[in-house]
């Protein structure tokens, strides 16, 4: 009878703290407009593989603010993101942002590299970013290594000549 008690209790303290958990995540994560010291901005990219809600911006390697949403604009075909950014970042309307990563296996982040126009960019929430870069696919990248295939072939469908071999000779096929 002692154990069942205890269990129950132990079971209990258990259910209490995952309950504590949900109602923090719960009212962490809501769509909650940005905060008086914030303002939205919009940037449109062609793949945020890695990025998500709650992912970093910084700019200088400094924390700017957070993403706040990702959807896909089935129109042009591209991700869309919502940035939630602090409003002492006034940013150039020339500004150009992009998905970097900590390292090889860090997590991702949206690096915002401000331009030098002398115009910026609202901050009533209908700002866009208009220069962006998307994310590096690296098992692509690793793949176009291994193949060698490193976009130096010509356009007749030759393969380059090799190293050493004289450019200023005819190719032997040459008539």
């Amino acid at each position: 009878m002692r154990e069942s008690l205890f269990e129950t209790l132990v079971g209990a303290v258990v259910v209490a703290v995952a309950a504590a958990f949900a109602w923090f995540a719960i009212m962490r994560g809501g769509d909650a407009s940005a905060g008086p010291d914030q303002y939205d901005l919009i940037a449109r990219f062609n793949n945020v593989s890695g990025i998500e809600r709650g992912s970093d911006v910084r700019i200088a390697g400094v924390k700017a603010g957070v993403v706040k949403a990702i959807s896909g604009d089935p129109k042009r075909f591209e991700a869309v993101l919502t940035m939630s950014l602090d409003k002492k970042w006034q940013l150039p309307d020339d500004t150009d942002a992009r998905i970097s990563t900590d390292g090889l296996l860090g997590g991702a982040y949206v690096s915002l590299e401000p331009g030098g126009s002398m115009d910026n960019i609202p901050q009533d929430g209908s700002g866009e970013i208009q220069y962006t870069r998307g994310s590096v696919d690296l098992l692509t990248l690793f793949a176009s290594f291994a193949s060698g295939n490193d976009g130096s072939a010509s356009t007749n469908g030759t393969s380059p000549a090799p190293a050493g071999a004289d450019d200023s000779a005819p190719p032997e096929d040459y008539q």
